[in-house]
């Protein structure tokens, strides 16, 4: 039987347009629409909740602190979409080790509720009693156990506060600060490498934004998985919240994978204010971002983690595992413990600070790297019965050598680092700093590049700024090119560090660079018709051009001898090269 609407409220009317709301199916005219559903939406809401309150009073006679403050959070989230899920019954979690606690709500610090389940989603008919299971070191180290996120996810700060790093942008006294603490967030765009905090700092953002829900709402989109259709979605969206001034932070992340075509969807929006745009990157936005959108974002600049700032962030991870950092020096003096008295957990695993400090020196900067690898190292940590701790694992400098290699330099065939290193190692030979040329050309074979491109590049500094000051210049690095093919890598790594050293100890001579620089700029700049060849000069193959005087007047001595002009008529007098 077809459903009959309830239209008794509101008349229906030919003369003023109006739609059903999905709540309660009424009609309503278009201008009270929005108005009408948020009430209704409300009013669901308050009824759900009620029902669920309902529910706990009477399996357990009374409704506690916590309850009514999980309430609250449920009142908050519930979607019109969703139906109250059915209590199931858990087992405790001390009954089992294997079961997924993420999913228990922890309404107080000190009380973990965890309501009974029926099987298979449905109410048993027996009373169901919640359960309540006091947290203990042993819970929360299981807890952590069972979670399979990368250590650098678990550790990423949403306070400004624990942000480490990029004092110059981020400093109690950069401007930036200032401006995010005081809740004026400006459209960013954030530059820098990968690791470097990027993604922290919109979370951080994120977090601001959410004890602000009220007034702003954040959205976030990685352009790796979201499209123009996705920020579409999102502009249509805060242009609705616009209207109760609430105002929309758009988060895109790795924005230069948009190209600059797609880029334009974000210009009208950031220009009307409809969302405050912040783009991450490890891209230079001056190639990989619209020109248009940069001028209405200011560009923030992060640099790689230092390794003192490396450091704190890798001892701030250390208690997730349980885990103390010591001197090397405890190792042989049992009078150096420390005093574990004072740890707000009790350890399982020591490290040696010489470990810690050798992970916050090779990861490159990148704080991601260190933290996955530190998980990696604490992870693979065994028992040494040999040490003067019996009962806790210990993790060494030379166990975390052994399972971890340095093999993730900071490079990009094809981006910005590519060409600055190239830039490097040729400013290196021309300033003939043999030293640097050799680390600038020995960066670039660690860190993958094809050795063929080096070569090619060495072949032409050999020219440009060697020249006629060593002519066997040229030959070397044509030699090296055709060596380095001959026997590849890895072999021909030391063939390209010869060819290095010998182009910057060689002496320079930009003569011929410079006065080819000079005759090109003639030659384009030159307005007509281009000169042609004096007779004199032309070849004479034929009779008929022997005829028309072609070579008629050459002879083959010298300049100053022969008495003929060499350069076209008008180009008698010039002269590229400097006296």
């Amino acid at each position: 039987m077809a459903q009959v609407n309830n239209y008794d409220d509101v008349q229906p009317s030919t003369s003023v347009p109006k739609v059903v709301c999905p709540m309660c199916n009424k009609l309503f005219p278009n201008a009270q629409i929005e108005v009408h559903v948020d009430e209704c939406l409300q009013k669901h809401e308050d009824d759900e909740v009620r029902l669920m309150s309902n529910c706990v009073s009477e399996d357990t006679g009374s409704k506690t602190p916590s309850t009514a403050k999980a309430s609250q959070e449920r009142k908050r989230s519930f979607s019109i979409f969703e139906r109250i899920p059915k209590a199931t019954k858990r087992p405790r979690i001390e009954d089992d080790a294997s079961n997924d606690v993420s999913g228990a709500g922890k309404e107080d610090d000190d009380v973990l509720y965890i309501y009974s389940d029926a099987e298979n989603g449905e109410a048993d008919g027996t009373e169901q009693q919640s359960k309540m299971v006091k947290p203990t070191q042993e819970n929360a180290a299981k807890k952590k156990e069972l979670s399979k996120l990368p250590l650098a996810e678990v550790m990423r700060p949403s306070k400004m506060d624990d942000y480490v790093g990029q004092d110059a942008v981020i400093g109690q006294n950069a401007i930036l600060r200032k401006l995010l603490d005081s809740g004026n967030i400006p459209s960013l765009i954030l530059w820098g490498p990968p690791g470097c905090g990027k993604t922290t700092l919109a979370n951080i953002i994120a977090h601001r934004c959410k004890l602000e829900s009220s007034t702003v709402r954040f959205v976030k989109l990685s352009a790796t998985m979201a499209g123009v259709a996705e920020v579409k979605e999102a502009v249509k969206t805060a242009k609705n919240d616009a209207k109760y001034k609430r105002r929309t932070v758009l988060f895109m992340d790795e924005i230069h994978r948009f190209n600059k075509l797609q880029q334009d969807i974000f210009l009208p929006h950031v220009e009307a204010g409809t969302i405050t745009l912040i783009g991450a990157t490890t891209e230079n936005p001056s190639f990989s971002l619209n020109s248009a959108l940069l001028s209405r974002c200011r560009v923030i600049v992060l640099e790689k983690h230092s390794v003192e700032s490396m450091m704190q962030i890798l001892m701030r991870a250390l208690p997730e595992y349980e885990t103390v950092m010591v001197p090397e020096s405890v190792n042989n003096n049992e009078d150096k413990l420390p005093n574990f008295s004072n740890l707000s957990f009790i350890p399982r695993t020591i490290i040696q600070e010489e470990t810690v400090r050798w992970l916050a020196e090779t990861c490159d900067g990148d704080a991601r790297i260190g933290l996955n690898s530190l998980q990696l190292a604490l992870c693979g940590a065994v028992s040494t019965s040999d040490s003067i701790y019996q009962s806790l694992k210990t993790v060494t400098l030379q166990d975390v050598r052994e399972g971890i290699k340095k093999s993730h330099l900071l490079y990009d065939r094809k981006g910005e680092q590519h060409y600055d290193i190239i830039s490097a190692l040729h400013k290196s030979i021309r300033g003939s700093d043999d030293n640097a040329a050799l680390y600038w050309a020995t960066r670039m074979i660690a860190s993958g590049e094809d050795p063929r491109y080096i070569c090619r590049r060495m072949i032409r500094m050999a020219s440009e700024d060697i020249g006629v000051a060593d002519t066997n210049a040229l030959q070397v690095a044509t030699a090296t090119l055709a060596a380095v093919q001959a026997v590849g890598m890895p072999e021909a790594d030391c063939i390209i560090a010869h060819c290095a050293v010998y182009l910057a100890r060689a002496p320079k001579s930009r003569e011929v660079y410079e006065a080819y620089k000079r005759c090109r700029a003639s030659i384009d700049e030159w307005k007509g018709p281009m000169p042609g060849v004096p007779l004199h000069l032309r070849n004479a193959p034929t009779k008929l051009m022997r005829d028309l005087q072609y070579g008629v007047g050459y002879n083959m001595l010298h300049k100053d001898q022969s008495g003929l002009n060499y350069m076209p008529e008008g180009l008698e007098d010039e002269k590229y090269f400097s006296e």
